[in-house]
């Protein structure tokens, strides 16, 4: 948030806003804020916390505002649009700017919990299975370009390491039943439990630390500024 510049009554668009609890963050720095997200449920749950924000249902691909935003805000959001659409979504995120309006956006980076992502795919492969890569983790040579493409000056770009303590005693398990569900979609819950166990005792010599699990992050924050 830091990053913005001036935020202080901007019209400011928080991209897959979730539960709203960082639209309100946004709010008390002096934005005016709306939250977009494409879960009816989240939005939901941001709608009764946050009455005084507006929120509305949109996917980041295609969502139209009735004003063009000063910035356009987005956490923990853009690593989970296909690759295949990163342009796409860039170029409409573009279109919903002023000319010179701000993108700042932190997302997965490459080598976002690689440590896990590649002992999944050594215990799929263990039994003959494929372990798809569903998740978009960008160098920033990679990304760049794209939203250079979209019409963006490229003004801040970061990428860094962002160990993450999990608050549950079977963290790792929890996170992968959590947040990695497509590749286990066809597998019984026998199967995927063994496979998750089998990580589980992979990597607890790695990620097991003090007492608590670990995932490791890495993040890319961008700031882009929208060329006149």
């Amino acid at each position: 948030m830091q990053l913005i510049d001036e935020p202080q009554g901007k019209r400011v668009v928080d991209l897959g806003c979730g539960n709203g609890a960082l639209s309100a963050k946004l709010r008390d720095l002096g934005c005016h804020v709306t939250g977009v997200d494409a879960s009816a449920d989240m939005l939901d749950i941001a709608r009764a916390s946050y009455p005084d924000i507006p929120f509305i249902q949109g996917d980041l691909r295609t969502f139209q505002l009735d004003t063009p935003a000063d910035v356009l805000f987005s956490n923990a959001v853009f690593h989970w649009i296909d690759a295949s659409d990163q342009q796409k979504m860039l170029c409409q995120i573009a279109s919903q700017l002023v000319p010179g309006g701000q993108l700042v956006c932190e997302f997965g980076g490459h080598g976002c919990a690689e440590t896990v992502h590649a002992a999944l795919e050594r215990a799929f492969t263990r039994r003959q299975l494929i372990y798809p890569r569903v998740f978009y983790f960008p160098t920033i040579g990679e990304y760049t370009p794209l939203l250079e493409h979209a019409g963006f000056k490229v003004v801040w770009a970061h990428l860094f390491d962002r160990w993450t303590q999990q608050s549950t005693p079977d963290g790792l398990s929890d996170w992968i039943r959590m947040f990695v569900r497509k590749p286990f979609e066809n597998l019984s819950e026998d199967v995927t439990a063994q496979i998750i166990q089998e990580v589980n005792e992979e990597l607890r010599p790695v990620l097991y630390q003090d007492g608590h699990w670990y995932i490791d992050y890495v993040r890319i924050r961008i700031k882009a500024i929208k060329e006149v």
